[in-house]
């Protein structure tokens, strides 16, 4: 157990699954039936299951990760049988009373833990560097002076391709097709800038969709072209601004700003794909510190990113922030706890204030698609009209409203927070951006203090 007569409920086991269809074969696991020689203690849960084969399959999950280990031959994190253990965990105490670990569960539990104590043993003592750290440390920055030429040739490349579209005018972007746009961000990975590439890739997909799509599509060339010049100027931006310049057109940095030891509330918990790579975006609030922080683990082409945290619970440990301006991604480093909760949502206001956050953000990183904001005394309310249904979060006093955005409107989180607000003020947290907001999580007075998962 990962604390003192704390266990996790259902609804955090269920967050964990990397697909729906991983929650019905986990729940279909959740009794006693195929389970033998279970236990919880020492921060993991353990248990035998029966499988097709003549030997169980040892599972083990140590809560404090969390982490999964399962015997069985599939490729998710975590497997059904982890998510059976847990949910078998979290609604029967008396099955899964505390017990010493057994020799099979230790056998991994006790070299992860030595590997995270000799980690943050190394990173306590620091150190000078070594010669050879020093050599390596100098051809990183060659490469990386090679790396940027390359980049800067391929924006300088860019800005002409733009002002050639400009000069021709945009209606000549349809006749075009895709395939120009598609070349121009072939040719933006050869300058190994992805972040251009991708954002070139996205105006392909403008023309043509929609009958404003002549004022999108001017309004992303200005994003691209102040990138650009950004990017090719950048010798004379604030640190933190380059910073942020260098991260949108593609270069990774290491997590390097100041620790931050807190409590931290989980507040979302979800997965994008670009039929490549899984992305997993996680939410969390700092109790003491205030700071909301974003934590991303990847995925590969048909595996879930190994990184899963329990929507309502708490986690205690080190983030350490990444570079750049207004950039609120972070790094777990250390963690010492993970409590099942409950989380009560971070300090809020009204839509206003929300809207207003957003703006200020821009300022910091004008390429910001959205902003994490969370929005008190609110009500989901239909908007008349338009082609289709419409949405709309609007302060309960009246005096200001966001709409939904496309994704929130299709994703059936939406009715779930029409349910729970019932016509009455709700707390919502959402990313707040310029096509809308898209709720993540709420509160409402009648469902207690646990917050409701939106996606």
């Amino acid at each position: 157990m990962n604390g003192p007569g704390v266990r996790w409920t259902t609804d955090q086991v269920l967050a964990l699954a990397p697909d729906a269809a991983s929650q019905k074969a986990g729940g279909r696991l959740a009794t006693a039936g195929p389970w033998s020689g279970t236990g919880s203690g020492d921060g993991a849960v353990w248990g035998l299951c029966k499988g097709s084969g003549s030997k169980p399959y040892q599972t083990v999950v140590d809560t404090t990760g969390p982490a999964y280990k399962c015997s069985c031959p599939s490729r998710k994190f975590p497997c059904k049988h982890a998510l059976g253990l847990l949910l078998l965990w979290a609604g029967d105490a008396d099955t899964m009373a505390d017990e010493t670990v057994p020799d099979w569960a230790g056998q991994w539990l006790e070299p992860r833990r030595e590997r995270a104590e000799a980690q943050q043993a190394r990173r306590d003592e620091g150190g000078g560097e070594s010669p050879a750290g020093a050599a390596d440390a100098e051809a990183a920055r060659r490469r990386a002076e090679r790396r940027a030429g390359r980049i800067s040739a391929g924006a300088t490349e860019l800005e002409q391709r733009l002002t050639d579209l400009l000069r021709g005018g945009l209606a000549s972007a349809e006749q075009a097709g895709y395939g120009l746009w598609e070349e121009t961000a072939a040719r933006m990975v050869d300058a190994q800038a992805p972040g251009l590439a991708a954002r070139v890739r996205e105006l392909g997909a403008i023309p043509g969709s929609g009958r404003d799509w002549p004022v999108r599509l001017l309004e992303e060339c200005a994003l691209l072209h102040l990138m650009d010049t950004a990017w090719l100027g950048r010798e004379r931006l604030p640190d933190s601004l380059a910073a942020t310049v260098r991260t949108r057109v593609g270069i990774n940095a290491p997590a390097d700003g100041p620790p931050v030891r807190d409590h931290w509330r989980i507040l979302a918990q979800y997965d994008t794909s670009d039929g490549k790579v899984t992305t997993r975006r996680i939410w969390v609030h700092g109790t003491e510190s205030g700071r909301t922080a974003l934590l991303l683990s990847f995925g590969a082409a048909g595996r879930s990113p190994q990184l899963a945290l329990p929507v309502g619970g708490e986690l205690s440990g080190v983030l350490v922030p990444y570079p750049g301006a207004g950039q609120l991604r972070a790094e777990l480093r250390e963690q010492s706890g993970l409590t099942g909760g409950p989380a009560a949502p971070p300090p809020g206001g009204s839509v206003t204030a929300a809207l207003d956050a957003y703006g200020q953000a821009l300022c910091d990183d004008p390429w910001l698609e959205s902003w994490p904001v969370t929005l008190t005394d609110v009500v989901p309310v239909p908007v008349p009209g338009g082609s289709g249904p419409q949405w709309q979060l609007a302060d309960a006093n009246g005096e200001a409203a966001v709409p939904l955005t496309p994704a929130a409107l299709s994703r059936p989180g939406l009715w779930k927070l029409v349910s729970l607000s019932g016509g009455g003020p709700v707390t919502v947290f959402a990313e707040c951006g310029h096509t809308g907001a898209t709720p993540l999580a709420a509160w409402s007075p009648a469902a207690g203090p646990e917050p409701i998962p939106l996606v």
